[in-house]
């Protein structure tokens, strides 16, 4: 099993500390590198010689220190000696190499400095061993993984964007809005486009602004109106008389300019702020462009509304390569060099046909259209290798944008996508005439793309294109989450679900991929989304894919993990996306796509199976249940206030209270929740169960208990009104002795969730969780690694954060089976070790004591141990990784619920700390 990242991270903090502190006399280059290897999993065994000889250029025998054939060479020095030297030195060695032995990259290093040269990229990445945690994903390729790089796009798109955003602002303020605007901006964008890419004579549209118009900009809305009339007109039926400038415009056609709008009106900035907008090389800019432009002047609230968060080219590549680029152009590769089958898959890439079922200003048909234009254009330069001139380019050019359909809710996003499938049209059109000498442009434009405006949840896509036509589904459906869906949508989702149990509870993605499910069966179309990762993560995954899996038998071919979402526009939509590709049948090529950290480059890493929660792994779903699976203490959410504030006082509130009524002092207790409980915050509330009484004589507590009263009278729950007849208690009551407290959020980025015994004295509010009746061994094997690697793989996300949850994290989590005595007691034993640890440290916070930057070497230590003792408990063989950990709690928790343990030991612990099937 391959280490994940942060296996790794912890490997290197280890490996450098134990290094830092080894004099220049003990430093020795073989057990160094053993260790080095052994920080990412990678036995001495995996690894070709140490010493390798070679013969170098003077014939002469030279060693090199370490060789992993084809894969890496590397140089140690002493501490302080020259790396330029030893680079130079390490080079010479590559002369004596076979060529299947030549390294793909050199590390140099002095055990305390790091030079690794990439010999294919000629890049170079240079760091000190103190660093080596934050670069080890340079050394992705030891473990397998290959690099990805998605190239970015052009600065200028986000300046082009954001001119016509201004723009766009500019005449919604005079009054200009709605519908025309949006049509007549399209309209803008298009002749911006034309004028820098052939469609128009170069600054032909920037030409007739400057010479036609007057600079006061008060006729430039007149004369726009004219030109838009002059490109919806054929050149034989237009004015005899026209003015030549106008007239030099070819005609358009497509639909685009045929709606008469009203009149617009522009000042001497506004014609500025145009011709400021037709400076730029519009030629450079991607087509995708348009949908970054929509969603730059779309009101906010409006987008959240829709959903509509629009993707980068950077990230509709890390969907279209795996889903048919990569394999397009492999087998492309095959064939190159074979003239009789470069027509057959030329015919090939004619006759794919793509849908994005929600599809907004086409940013992916764009770009996937664009791909494959451009694949066409390889295998066109494949077959004129001999530069024989060719006679009409229209001829040879089989791609079209009628391959390409989509959905879209909205008319105006529609209508992009159509004028942007265009123009991508044309940019590849003249790339080709560039090549072959003969200038190409499709106008008038005579096919488009089947774009259809409509509701995707209420369209049959049968009507859209039959599936015996359809290749691939693609896309980024609506980001709505179930909180925030309106009734006609969870309506949708619902009846798309068949009502099934829980089905009310999906976010408005989950309609799309069932109904993609329900499209693609029995067919080879392959499905690839971008979703929010909710679907791979909590409550959703078992009603969403329980039926994905058993009632399609869909399979995931290829996923990307957690990452952050980017794109180019104003105001940029804050999700944590996931992308899972699928189809209804199985693959033999699989791949996982990880990252270091949710803003970091994937990482591809071969599998066998993909199941939903995105992991390696049998295709098992984590069902929501009420009570655990194992003989454990049951776990509860904290108290509801419910209380309208009145009954919870802050630090200040309380001493402030208290200087007026000390007699108050007996009803306030501690009150923690999980802000406070991590960052050592006091919090304080009145908990009032008995001496009723006394009350009368406070009449400060008295009034906050009138008030929240009232406040509880107000509420539109019949529920919360009820709770007005006891106004001086929170809704819940529960008050234990003891008990484990658990946040119900907290940071990703710490390795453990902190939890810790509180007693009576405090109160927990319903932003942590509770287990009364726990001992030290449920705290040590809930502090572990064990279940950290449950938590991070099972629980629902907010954003990146974890959220901790009762009925799918706890309460399925499988313990270790029967451990021993002694097991019992080496956990119990390591567990107040951790808790010992953290006494050492008063002043500092939870939050302090487990930042992953700061946590204390005596605490870190601790936990090891606790670790170690836990794995133990559930078998004697070591865990390599959390993926190792993974597969073996799925398969132990596959036996639990099948009721498949044995029948428990006939001697039992003193404690009865069996952990059998619930």
């Amino acid at each position: 099993m391959t280490l994940s990242w942060n296996e790794i991270k912890d490997r290197a903090l280890q490996f450098s500390k134990e290094w830092l502190d080894t004099s220049n006399e003990e430093a020795d280059a073989k057990p160094f590198l053993v260790e080095f290897f052994n920080v990412f999993g990678i036995t001495r065994k995996r690894v070709s010689t140490f010493e390798h000889k070679v013969k170098k250029l003077d014939n002469r025998d030279g060693y090199i220190d370490l060789l992993w054939k084809g894969t890496i060479l590397i140089e140690m020095k002493s501490r302080g000696k020259n790396l330029d030297k030893a680079y130079i030195q390490a080079i010479e060695y590559t002369h004596g190499l076979r060529e299947h032995e030549l390294p793909k990259y050199i590390l140099i290093s002095d055990f305390e400095n790091f030079r690794l040269y990439d010999m294919e990229e000629t890049k170079t990445v240079e760091f000190k061993l103190i660093d080596l945690v934050n670069n080890v994903q340079h050394f992705g390729y030891l473990l397998g993984y290959q690099k990805k790089i998605y190239k970015e796009q052009d600065p200028a798109n986000i300046k082009a964007a954001e001119l016509m955003g201004k723009l766009h602002d500019r005449l919604e303020e005079i009054g200009y809005t709605g519908h025309p605007l949006e049509v007549y901006l399209v309209r803008i964008l298009f002749c911006l486009f034309a004028e820098d890419t052939t469609i128009f004579n170069k600054q032909q549209f920037q030409e007739y602004i400057e010479q036609r118009t007057n600079e006061d900009g008060s006729d430039l809305a007149a004369k726009l109106q004219e030109l838009f009339q002059v490109l919806n007109t054929a050149a034989e039926n237009r004015f005899k008389n026209l003015d030549e400038q106008l007239a030099d415009f070819p005609y358009v056609n497509g639909k685009l300019f045929e709606e008469i709008l009203p009149m617009a009106s522009f000042d001497r900035k506004m014609r500025q702020a145009l011709l400021e907008c037709c400076f730029i090389d519009w030629s450079k800019i991607s087509p995708a462009i348009f949908g970054s432009m929509f969603q730059s002047v779309m009101n906010p609230k409006e987008r959240r509304n829709l959903g509509a968060h629009y993707t980068s080219e950077t990230n509709i590549l890390k969907l279209i390569k795996p889903l048919f680029l990569d394999d397009l152009y492999q087998e492309f590769e095959s064939i190159r060099n074979n003239k009789n089958k470069l027509p057959e898959f030329h015919k090939k890439l004619s006759t794919l046909k793509f849908l994005d079922p929600a599809c907004g200003c086409g940013n992916f048909l764009v770009i996937t259209y664009r791909e494959l234009r451009l694949l066409e254009f390889e295998v066109l330069k494949a077959q004129n290798k001999s530069g024989q001139a060719v006679l009409d380019v229209s001829q040879i050019l089989w791609i079209d944008v009628d391959q390409v359909n989509g959905i879209e809710y909205e008319e105006f996003p529609a209508r992009i996508a159509e004028v942007a499938m265009w123009l991508i049209d044309h940019q590849m059109n003249m790339l080709v005439s560039n090549e072959f000498g003969q200038y190409f442009a499709r106008l008038p434009l005579k096919k488009s793309a089947n774009i259809v405006h409509a509701d995707a949840m209420e369209t049959n896509w049968e009507d859209v294109i039959p599936k015996t036509e359809l290749s691939y589904i693609i896309g980024n459906p609506p980001f709505i989450g179930s909180n925030i869906m309106k009734q006609h949508q969870r309506d949708q989702i619902v009846r798309e679900f068949g009502n099934s149990a829980g089905s009310g509870v999906l976010d408005y993605v989950t309609g799309w991929y069932i109904k993609a499910a329900k499209y693609i069966w029995d067919t080879k179309i392959k499905v690839a989304f971008v979703s929010t990762n909710s679907i791979v993560q909590g409550e959703q995954i078992s009603i969403l894919w329980s039926e994905m899996l058993k009632r399609y038998h869909i399979k995931i071919h290829f996923a990307h993990r957690t990452f952050k979402w980017s794109n180019e526009a104003k105001g940029n939509a804050a999700v944590y996306c996931v992308i899972v590709g699928f189809a209804n049948y199985d693959s033999k090529n699989k791949s996982i796509f990880e990252y270091d950290d949710i803003e970091a480059e994937a990482q591809e890493l071969k599998v066998k199976n993909i199941n939903p929660y995105i992991i390696e792994g049998k295709d098992i779903l984590i069902d929501k249940k009420s009570n655990p699976i194992c003989k454990v203490p049951q776990i509860f959410k904290g108290n509801q206030p419910t209380d309208g504030g009145y009954l919870i006082l802050s630090e200040d509130e309380k001493n402030e209270y208290l200087a007026k009524e000390p007699k108050g002092e007996k009803f306030i207790k501690n009150l923690v929740s999980g802000r406070e409980f991590l960052n050592g915050i006091n919090r304080y509330c009145f908990w009032i169960t008995d001496s009723f009484n006394e009350i009368r004589e406070l009449p400060i507590l008295q009034e906050r208990i009138k008030n929240c009263k009232a406040n509880r009278l107000n509420s539109t729950f019949a529920d919360t009104r009820k709770l007005a007849e006891r106004p001086y208690q929170f809704r819940d009551l529960k008050n234990p002795d003891t008990f484990i407290v658990i946040p119900a959020t907290t940071s990703e980025n710490r390795k453990y969730i902190p939890f810790a015994f509180l007693t009576k004295e405090y109160i927990p509010s319903n932003s942590i969780y509770i287990i009364s009746g726990a001992n030290l061994f449920h705290f040590g094997v809930l502090m572990s690694v064990m279940h950290m690697s449950w938590v991070k793989n099972i629980c629902g996300r907010l954003k990146s954060d974890y959220r901790y949850s009762k009925d799918i994290v706890y309460n399925n989590f499988p313990w270790p089976e029967n451990p021993t005595e002694k097991q019992f007691t080496t956990i119990e034993a390591a567990a107040q070790k951790v808790l010992n640890a953290r006494l050492l440290f008063p002043d500092s916070s939870l939050a302090d004591l487990y930042n992953p930057l700061s946590m204390p070497p005596a605490l870190m230590k601790a936990h090891n141990e606790l670790d170690k003792s836990v794995d133990l408990a559930y078998r004697s063989q070591a865990f390599s990784s959390e993926a190792n950990r993974m597969v073996f709690l799925f398969e132990l928790y596959e036996k639990y619920t099948a009721g498949l343990f044995t029948k428990e030991k006939t001697k039992k612990t003193k404690k009865e700390i069996k952990t059998i099937s619930g």
